[in-house]
């Protein structure tokens, strides 16, 4: 019999089934569901809850369980033959916080998602009572931001605490998809566990040091942590009545949605870097030994495979681009062209683009900055050069850290699409770099699924042979470094880097100077 092998991606926005043949290296179908517009009455924009007050991002986690029995649906009319499908692995937005009660329903009827930035203080507090920043990344390699789990576990303690303490169970998002597709096996594993700023991916354990700034009793709250190379259990009896899965099918361990864009790019190996480019930006590359940055700037998480994934994130990316497209009138194509008509650094105009509270660098109630623009320089190809090149710029100045050797750059999310954007990584990173197609966190879920049965069913296929069938670069938009760009850019870096650092009141050169010296 033919198996298949499906890979779910909740992420913020949408909900994507992608459903793949091995023994032909097909994938037979995929579907996506958006939450604004398949599901309207749940009152989204952007896949989060319209209304709330400044800084709070929160969704109805059953909105989540709808989109996938959506996608179960539309696979049922289009003839995939469900009973064929051997494992299901889930991709998860990440430190998404799911509450609940000892029943087994919602004790909190909104998740706190990872852009909410309303957990500062809380944050705060925790480093204040575990000794401070370099003591918290000592007890979890990590430092606490309001992006992670932990500070909206301490916000629903002080804030909610009847809501806390009548909450059995706090899941991860693609935790809870996992115990709705058991029918309620309540297990994490190490990749997504890793961003909860409660559990240490170096030693593999929980802090109880930070567990026991929020509350001793948390602990109790928490599910075991597993190997995310492995399943945890079959489909629900309610799924087999309802779509017709076999009673036999699994459920992989799953993980976030940076683990599985890992696999789903191919990033399973050194020397591979993997830039997602959507609601957030992100990159990250595989290592098989943790790698911890003293300022926590870098997240350290666990893989999907047993190794490690050093990681990059920042919160504002395709909202910048978004708005000016916009603004403009503009599509994917007519940016390319204003791009091309516009020269590499800018004249050294600079965006900061921090719009909506930053992550990397940790600034919760930031704002953007413009930097060398007089007055009539305002114009469509000095912003829209601004806005790419300041994103990516953002992006490179926390990434450089990590002080890897890239051997080549792969790029997923909606703006991989445009040639503008890889060519301005490819000069900015200073590294080739090639856009893969499909749906790469959906696309490495259901890869990581397939490795999983046949790992558990003794059979040959390794990761890498998955990998190699599935994952296609597309080779014939692969960008090289332009020299004469990459020149430029270095004194765009340094002079980004100097404006970042004098802006949050380190001591840097002087950006002015700096300008002076490289664009006049």
């Amino acid at each position: 019999m033919t198996l298949f092998f499906a890979g779910l991606d909740v992420s913020t926005q949408s909900c994507k089934l992608v459903i793949i043949n091995v023994q032909d290296r097909q994938v037979v179908f995929t579907y996506t569901v958006n939450y604004d517009t398949a599901l309207p009455h749940y009152n989204t924009k952007n896949g989060t809850l319209t209304g709330l007050p400044a800084g709070v991002s929160e969704s109805n986690p059953y909105m989540w369980i709808d989109a996938v029995n959506r996608t179960f649906e539309e696979a049922v009319q289009a003839g995939i033959p469900m009973h064929s499908i051997a494992c299901i692995a889930v991709s998860g937005q990440q430190h998404g916080l799911v509450a609940l009660d000892s029943h087994g329903n919602l004790s909190r009827h909104r998740s706190k998602l990872w852009n909410d930035f309303s957990t500062q203080e809380e944050c705060d507090i925790l480093n204040r009572k575990v000794g401070g920043v370099d003591r918290m990344i000592r007890e979890i390699g990590n430092t606490q931001r309001t992006g992670y789990t932990a500070g909206k576990i301490f916000h629903m303690l002080r804030h909610e605490p009847e809501i806390y303490h009548t909450s059995e169970t706090f899941f991860l998002v693609h935790n809870y998809i996992n115990w709705y597709l058991t029918g309620g096996v309540k297990v994490m594993e190490y990749g997504d566990t890793s961003g909860m700023a409660l559990w240490n991916p170096k030693t593999r354990q929980w802090s109880k040091k930070v567990i026991n700034a929020i509350d001793p009793a948390l602990i109790h709250k928490l599910p075991q942590v597993r190997p995310p190379d492995q399943s945890i259990g079959n489909i629900s009896t309610h799924l087999v009545q309802k779509f017709g899965f076999s009673p036999k099918c699994r459920i992989d361990a799953g993980s976030g949605d940076n683990m599985y864009s890992a696999i789903g790019t191919g990033n399973i190996e050194p020397g591979i870097v993997t830039i997602s480019l959507g609601t957030s930006g992100t990159a990250y590359t595989f290592m098989e030994d943790p790698y911890i940055d003293p300022s926590g700037e870098i997240a350290c998480f666990c893989d999907s495979t047993g190794h490690y994934l050093p990681l990059l994130c920042v919160s504002n990316l395709a909202n910048g681009y978004n708005q000016i497209l916009n603004q403009f009138n503009l599509n994917h194509d007519d940016f390319n062209e204003v791009i091309r008509k516009s020269c590499p650094g800018n004249g050294g105009r600079i965006l900061l683009p921090w719009y909506e509270g930053e992550r990397t660098p940790d600034l919760p109630l930031a704002a953007p900055l413009y930097f060398g623009f007089r007055t009539d320089e305002f114009t469509l190809e000095i912003l829209c050069r601004a806005v790419l090149e300041g994103h990516i710029l953002n992006l490179y100045d926390g990434f450089k850290k990590m002080d890897i050797k890239v051997k080549e750059i792969r790029l997923t999310g909606g703006l991989s699409n445009s040639d503008a954007w890889c060519q301005g990584i490819a000069d900015i990173f200073e590294s080739d770099t090639v856009p893969v197609k499909g749906e790469g966190a959906a696309l490495g879920a259901a890869i990581h699924a397939a490795w999983v049965w046949y790992k558990e069913n003794d059979d040959a296929y390794s990761l890498k042979d998955l990998t190699d069938a599935f994952v296609i670069p597309e080779k014939n938009r692969k960008k090289k470094p332009i020299p004469e760009h990459v020149t430029v850019y270095r004194h765009l870096k340094n002079l980004f880097a100097s404006l970042s650092l004098r802006i949050r009141g380190y001591k840097a050169d002087d950006p002015f100077k700096l300008r002076a010296e490289y664009f006049t």
